[in-house]
């Protein structure tokens, strides 16, 4: 809000300079080697293909931001405190962030996470799916689910 309405920043539209000279660096890292970039490739293909197989729907893709639905906002919220209870943090999102009727929990990779964290991950999300039975339901079928 301060930089939307903000009389020193009305006509700025510089990066600061920490911002600039991080992204500096970063560039320099990601020239260095793919090392990263490919660990993050691998993650995500693991992930999207484990999360399919438990049984949930996700949003096609290749990227490591994983939106899986559930398509109401009671059941994304209640699986994510849920989820947060078994040690992963997962955030739900709901109306208004997206759209009426398509809330899910979006998980973000990174080349930090090892297959370890992964599987940890994925064992949190098939105990919670099964608590809520929901594991290989259709859209329709998930939005018959009342909590």
């Amino acid at each position: 809000m301060l930089r939307q309405r903000g009389r020193p920043y009305l006509f700025s539209n510089t990066l600061a300079p920490m911002i600039a000279w991080t992204t500096m660096k970063v560039l320099d890292i990601l020239e260095e080697s793919t090392e990263r970039r490919d660990k993050l490739a691998e993650n995500t293909k693991w992930w999207r293909k484990a999360l399919q197989d438990a049984g949930f729907i996700i949003v096609p893709g290749e990227s490591p931001i994983v939106p899986i639905m559930f398509y109401d906002a009671k059941l994304a919220q209640s699986f994510s405190q849920d989820l947060y209870e078994e040690g992963v943090f997962a955030v739900g999102f709901f109306f208004p962030v997206v759209a009426q009727g398509q809330a899910r929990i979006r998980t973000q990779l990174s080349a930090a996470h090892n297959i370890e964290h992964l599987k940890r991950a994925l064992a949190a999300f098939v105990k919670v799916g099964e608590k809520y039975n929901i594991l290989g339901k259709t859209k329709d079928e998930l939005l018959q689910i009342k909590i």
